[in-house]
């Protein structure tokens, strides 16, 4: 057996205006720009597919779409982003709800007056439940006036022990394990808890999921011949054309993949969550009725369930199928090999990606973004509108 050799750059001839690296919801949409401004662009990504995080695919037995990286909910208040959205997709009419189940029994989320007065057995009023609250986030919550200590102290403080050990507590240690005790603060900066029935997940202008699906979608962004495509392309494996030694330099390029394997980790790794599946097949019309069940207590080792076909139930023929794809989310730290989700962010984590940030001004015209390249969560309307801003501010100039 021989080692891989390193094969022709390409020619100056056959480079492009832009190189993007990553072929998410980010790079898709600077490459439609740049395209859109008449320019070409090759996009690269590691993966077999486009979408990124948000690629789903229709399961071959079932026809049921199914979300490869987890449940990707489209929503936003940001009028720019959803224009731009239905540039590529319609919109279906999907509103976004989860439940939780604890000790045996299923409740709304998030904590709303229905999920108090459930929980507590009453039937308090807007006003009783907000003093209840009150009251309950007052005690033991740490030293009044202080600066809850940790993420235990902050949860109490903004939704009261009882509610925060029912839903927040045993859920969150899974989701990082790690006790909450010995979680910052910072990890939960606010708790929503809505004093009306009202139980939408999200409260933003917009909500939906692209008709025809995520793959659907983000192929139309790409859709123009002044937009190349090379997947299953690591861009920083020497034995591909379209990599890191053979571009920088040459051609702007956006990257967005790990800011820290862009500099080969010279500094140390940053810190990231990451999710794994265990996938179950029922022989049943629906397994919850709903999308998204929680599992919030500490003897269920994954933290929620995802039912796939309940996303969609305007697709009909496919609801009423006696079929049904679920899957269970478990969360563990990543390594290296690992799909990133969700960036840790300890303070060193932080001073670590400033650190990196320093270098990224000697790359020559290299811009960095996306969730990946800024080691930072971001919803998919986030993302959008950062790649629209990263466009116009950083990328046009370079074209």
């Amino acid at each position: 057996m021989t080692d891989k050799q390193e094969i022709a750059s390409p020619t100056d001839s056959e480079l492009p205006d832009l190189v993007v690296v990553g072929a998410g919801l980010f790079g898709l949409t600077i490459a439609q720009q740049a395209a859109e401004n008449d320019h070409t662009v090759r996009v690269i990504d590691a993966r077999p597919h486009i979408g990124g995080n948000a690629y789903s695919y229709f399961d071959k037995q079932t026809g049921i779409e199914i979300h490869q990286y987890g449940a990707h909910l489209f929503h936003t208040s940001d009028e720019r982003v959803w224009a731009y959205a239905n540039r590529f997709t319609r919109f279906t009419g999907y509103v976004h709800h989860v439940y939780a189940t604890h000790d045996g029994e299923v409740y709304p989320l998030p904590v709303n007056l229905g999920t108090i007065n459930q929980f507590f057995h009453a039937h308090y009023s807007p006003a009783q439940a907000a003093e209840l609250i009150k009251k309950q986030s007052q005690e033991g919550a740490g030293e009044q006036g202080a600066e809850p200590k940790n993420l235990e102290e902050q949860g109490i403080r903004l939704i009261g022990r009882p509610l925060f050990e029912a839903f927040v507590k045993n859920y969150t240690a899974k989701q990082w394990q790690t006790d909450t005790k010995d979680l910052p603060a910072s990890i939960i900066r606010r708790l929503p808890v809505r004093l009306t029935y009202d139980n939408r997940y999200f409260s933003d202008t917009h909500e939906g999921l692209p008709a025809d699906g995520y793959t659907a979608w983000m192929a139309r962004m790409i859709d123009d011949p002044k937009i190349c495509l090379t997947l299953g392309a690591d861009f920083f494996d020497t034995t591909q054309p379209w990599n890191k030694q053979a571009l920088v330099g040459r051609v702007p390029v956006v990257y967005t993949g790990p800011v820290d394997r862009y500099f080969d980790y010279s500094l140390g790794q940053l810190t990231w969550r990451t999710v794994e599946f265990t996938e179950h097949r029922y022989h049943e019309q629906d397994h919850f009725g709903t999308a998204v069940m929680n599992f919030v207590d500490a003897d269920v080792p994954y933290t929620r369930s995802i039912e796939f076909k309940n996303f969609n139930p305007e697709r009909k023929k496919i609801a009423q199928e006696p079929e049904t794809v679920v899957w269970d989310e478990y969360s563990r730290f990543a390594g290296k090999e690992d799909e990133p989700y969700y960036p840790v962010n300890t303070p060193d984590d932080k001073r670590l990606f400033a650190r990196y940030t320093d270098l990224e001004k000697d790359e020559p015209r290299v811009v960095f973004g996306g969730r990946l390249g800024n080691y930072a969560y971001l919803n998919m309307d986030q993302t959008i509108a950062s790649a629209l801003d990263t466009f116009t501010d950083c990328v046009l100039p370079l074209l």
